[in-house]
């Protein structure tokens, strides 16, 4: 690509990298969505979509918006349910995590850095 702007949507473009939108793996390295500082995930979920299996030893900053629907995130710290729009969580290095949508949701992560 090569631009220094991008214009895309993000039902779209997250089918390459399950949701996520930036990122260390995006390609090709020139792309301007390409970082090694931040990655955006948009997540739409239906109802009882959940991972089972919970991150290991996760070292990264995350923030888990919710946009729409009802979803409960499990941390190693603790479980909560966010349900009204512009709820969100957001854990730290060394907090791992787990998640279910209770209801058809949407949520946007952002999780930093990038390259672990």
């Amino acid at each position: 690509m090569g631009s220094n702007w991008y214009r895309g949507n993000a039902n779209d473009d997250g089918d390459a990298n399950r949701g996520w939108l930036l990122g260390h793996f995006i390609e090709p390295a020139d792309d301007v969505r390409s970082s090694k500082d931040v990655e955006v995930k948009w997540g739409v979920h239906p109802a009882g979509d959940k991972r089972a299996e919970w991150t290991k030893d996760d070292q990264r900053t995350t923030l888990l918006l919710l946009v729409q629907g009802t979803f409960r995130i499990d941390l190693t710290e603790g479980s909560t349910i966010i349900q009204r729009q512009g709820d969100y969580v957001v854990w730290g290095p060394g907090i791992d995590h787990s998640w279910e949508a209770l209801t058809d949701a949407v949520v946007v992560t952002v999780r930093w850095p990038s390259a672990t």
